[in-house]
């Protein structure tokens, strides 16, 4: 199955700082759903070794979310904040750290499957969000690219949960 999109990236810049729009970016970045939960979910996902096509899929996933982490990283430091693990609460303008409760360390595949489309589903929710609220050409460039690869984790998440309940 394959779960690459071909298609380029846009230059990761900005058209001027902006720190609001880096608080934005850190929600995605280092939010419960965010880049960095998704990649250390995937990698404690792979490390199970469930089943080949699962393992194979989900390294392949994480690495796209990996480039995606470092995608939000440069524009988060172009507009002008350090990319730093933690993300505003949404009633206040306190920081909270990234924490591993984040994750789902969930071991059975069906189980993994269902919360992966959830949580991919989620991400596309919160990027089509942020991309509304930000008007930076470069940004949304970037942000409607991460759609595109969130678009096809969730189409390969829902065809492996297709494949699980047919055997």
């Amino acid at each position: 199955m394959k779960c690459i999109n071909e298609l380029p990236y846009p230059a990761i810049m900005v058209e001027k700082p902006n720190i609001d729009y880096a608080y934005i970016l850190l929600q995605d970045y280092a939010g419960a759903i965010s880049e960095t939960t998704a990649i250390l979910m995937y990698s404690y996902q792979k490390f199970l070794n469930i089943e080949e096509e699962f393992t194979k899929t989900i390294r392949t996933i994480a690495i796209t979310e990996m480039h995606h982490l470092d995608i939000l990283g440069q524009l988060i430091y172009k507009l002008g904040l350090n990319p730093v693990y933690k993300t505003l609460q949404s009633n206040n303008n306190n920081m909270l750290p990234w924490t591993s409760d984040f994750v789902n360390y969930n071991t059975n595949l069906e189980t993994i499957l269902k919360y992966n489309i959830k949580s991919e589903t989620n991400a596309i929710i919160n990027y089509k969000k942020h991309y509304e609220l930000i008007d930076d050409i470069y940004i949304k460039q970037n942000i409607a690219r991460i759609i595109e690869d969130e678009k096809v984790h969730l189409k390969c998440f829902n065809n492996l949960l297709e494949q699980y309940r047919k055997k």
